[in-house]
């Protein structure tokens, strides 16, 4: 494909999603809730669509299709593993983060846990945590465009001024109109995203495999076989099998829909998507195992099978993948930014305008995108590892989630030890590259953590207004949904 065919595909995604950011910096009033949750007015299939294209990243149709191509089948069972378990998760959490957001006015997953603890110092830790968990995983995004434009325009177009298109377009479409601007540009990208991979599905079954793919893989029974090992297995899903509730731009999204009927229509759709993006995945991996064989770097698999389909349409497709890398990677930056000015500044300048906290956390958005291209142009991995490596840090809070919602008993002492104990864990077990027994870093960090959050609850007080919130949310809940 020519660099210049590439160039003027991005060009034109581009000028539609500034259109759309345009029209939503029409609708954008003042503040905080307005800016970072479009004053929870968002309707059920754009919100579907934003959790949708959030959730579903570069780590899809670049690192799972990688995944695939370099394990075989058992990425499946990987990743329904994750989709399986983030439904049932939103089945429980979402109508309680939703009712807990409108009680108390809440803009960030962190400033739940501020409230529900009553203590600021509990948000702040858990913003830092997701902070400096969150990088590598929004690098990822970045990187995933690097490595398909590099090999999709043979070289013309750089790993790294890859990168550089993806981080500009992802910060335009962030910052000028926070998530009204994001929620429209991810609905747009979320369709690009399955009807491009559908045409794709098309051509492969049609074209490259006639005779069908399930007889072309039987020279390939090895990409049939489960060949991870239970450790590998156990320390890739884990933190995935919990990132509806542990990673906040997702949680976020939880925040945001109008009324619960719409807030079923995210979960019902959001459920159906995942389904199909996911088996569109792993098959685009298995074919592109069998037709081109022995490639050096699995994460060009994608890239290398677009190579062998008409230009018009790698194109397209290649163009979703960059949708969804982008829509991930400016969810990530706007929720982090929120979190940054929220949970960390009122920590410690509490009484500062709510003007003058939407402004600090306007600036950050372009520093938060700085950092995330200095982290990618480092290349440290295969995608997929990358970002269950970050969850696996955010995995941390879960202990901290749980104990907010259904343990009165919880403090905010064991909250923030437990998080700090956990996260630390593992850190240092990923940096020293230590698998204790054979099982990777989550497994022991969610251990640590959760033995430290139990630990220190039980020798603690819990606040004094515990009962109150859980009263409310579930008073809350009982009225918006029905006994």
């Amino acid at each position: 494909m020519s660099p210049s065919m590439i160039i003027a595909g991005i060009a034109a995604w581009f000028t539609v999603g500034s259109l759309l950011s345009w029209h939503a910096r029409k609708n954008l009033g003042e503040g905080m809730i307005e800016y970072f949750l479009a004053d929870r007015k968002v309707g059920g299939f754009i919100s579907a669509m934003t959790y949708s294209a959030t959730t579903y990243s570069a780590f899809m149709m670049v690192g799972l299709v990688g995944l695939t191509y370099s394990s075989g089948i058992g990425s499946l069972g990987f990743e329904m593993t994750y989709l399986a378990a983030t439904v049932i998760l939103m089945v429980i959490f979402a109508p309680r983060y939703w009712a807990a957001g409108r009680i108390f006015r809440l803009v960030t997953p962190s400033e739940l846990l501020t409230r529900r603890y009553g203590s600021p110092m509990t948000g702040a830790v858990s913003a830092i945590l997701c902070l400096v968990m969150l990088v590598p995983y929004a690098s990822v995004q970045l990187m995933g465009i690097g490595y398909l434009l590099e090999v999709l325009s043979g070289g013309a177009i750089p790993f790294a001024v890859g990168m550089l298109i993806a981080a500009g377009v992802s910060f335009v479409f962030s910052w000028w109109a926070g998530l009204r601007s994001v929620a429209l540009t991810d609905a747009l990208q979320a369709v690009v995203m399955i009807v491009a991979s559908l045409f794709l599905m098309g051509f492969i079954a049609l074209a490259l495999f006639p005779e069908g793919l399930p007889e072309a893989l039987g020279s390939r029974q090895d990409l049939l076989k489960v060949s991870w090992s239970f450790p590998m297995f156990l320390g890739l899903t884990l933190p995935w099998a919990f990132f509806a509730v542990t990673n906040p731009q997702v949680v976020q999204r939880l925040y945001i829909p109008a009324s619960v009927r719409n807030l079923r229509r995210m979960i019902l759709g959001f459920s159906a998507f995942g389904f199909v993006y996911t088996v569109l995945c792993v098959v685009f991996g298995l074919a592109a195992a069998v037709k081109m064989p022995g490639l050096e770097k699995a994460d060009n698999a994608m890239a290398m099978l677009l190579s062998s389909v008409p230009s018009p349409l790698a194109l397209v497709v290649s163009l979703s993948i960059m949708a969804a890398a982008v829509s991930t990677m400016n969810s990530v930056i706007l929720t982090l930014s929120s979190m940054f000015g929220r949970d960390v500044v009122r920590t410690f300048l509490p009484h500062i305008s709510e003007k003058t906290e939407l402004g600090i956390c306007r600036l950050l958005i372009p520093v938060i995108t700085v950092v995330c291209f200095f982290f990618a142009r480092m290349q440290l991995g295969l995608i997929a590892v990358l970002s269950s490596m970050a969850s696996g840090g955010l995995l941390m809070q879960l202990p901290t989630i749980l104990g907010a919602f259904f343990w009165k008993r919880a403090t905010a002492a064991g909250a923030v030890s437990s998080m700090i104990a956990g996260g630390l864990a593992v850190g240092f077990m990923y940096v020293q590259g230590l698998k204790p027994l054979g099982h990777w870093p989550p497994v022991w960090g969610i251990l640590v953590s959760g033995a430290v959050f139990i630990a220190v609850s039980l020798a603690t007080r819990p606040p004094i207004d515990t009962e109150d919130f859980f009263s409310s949310v579930e008073s809350y809940i009982r009225d918006s949904f029905g006994s």
